[in-house]
């Protein structure tokens, strides 16, 4: 059995990765942390399709309670190990830098960037004794060129975009890859207070990007036939910044 996790996987793009590795045949750990209606649906999508998963609640931000899921995982399953991670999980929590609170600042490092260090870090071992994994950062256009009203966001973003291309060398001889994809404005739960209608016309292809869209690249970077793309940032954004 190949497992994967996906972080933040009940809803949005994590829904939809979910749903794309295990079309892939991969077990998927759908982490999830307070939605439980939203994992458990997500959980009867996989199944209806034909695939197979399992939830995995825990808090991305908390070192502790990540590698006490994780821990008790590899306890639990011994002699297989987790063989792709797609770190997705993120919070927003938009404030212009004059007004942002130190929590507003500090809530988001610890959801988007902290947690890649807790997530990777403890899975890389396995990945490093098999000589073989993937890796998958979903970071974003806030990311890759900023977005006023979005400093702690972007900042956490383009910091895992830089953390991707360093891991990528340290870990490229063993066939472990690290990637990134940088999704533009998708119509997912974290974008349905913007307005759509005025930011389309941005947007090159005219049009807000659908999660299965990311989740297609997602699909590809975790495969064998990506094999030699590592280190690379992939942009999913209707032509918006390339």
């Amino acid at each position: 059995m190949k497992y994967a996790l996906v972080t933040g996987g009940s809803r949005g793009i994590g829904r939809a990765i979910s749903l794309k590795l295990a079309g892939m045949g991969y077990h998927v750990l759908v982490n999830y942390h307070t939605n439980l209606t939203e994992a458990e649906h997500t959980m009867q999508m996989i199944r209806e399709a034909g695939g197979e998963g399992s939830l995995m609640p825990f808090d991305v931000a908390s070192q502790a309670e990540t590698e006490a899921a994780l821990g008790d995982w590899q306890l639990r399953n011994e002699g297989s190990h987790i063989s792709v991670l797609v770190n997705n999980a993120g919070i927003r929590k938009d404030a212009l830098v004059m007004w942002m609170k130190n929590e507003e600042w500090f809530d988001v490092m610890n959801t988007n960037l902290n947690s890649f260090l807790y997530t990777t870090r403890f899975l890389l071992k396995e990945m490093l004794l098999a000589k073989w994994g993937r890796i998958v950062n979903v970071v974003s256009l806030s990311g890759v060129k900023g977005l006023p009203g979005q400093a702690n966001y972007s900042a956490a973003k383009g910091g895992i975009i830089g953390a991707t291309k360093a891991l990528a060398q340290e870990v490229a001889k063993k066939n472990i890859t690290v990637n990134a994809v940088a999704p533009g404005f998708i119509r997912t739960d974290m974008t349905k207070d913007l307005d759509e209608g005025q930011l389309k016309v941005m947007i090159p292809m005219g049009r807000f990007g659908k999660p299965e869209e990311v989740a297609e690249v997602v699909g590809f970077l975790a495969g064998e036939q990506a094999s030699y793309v590592t280190g690379s940032v992939i942009h999913v954004n209707g032509g918006l910044y390339t």
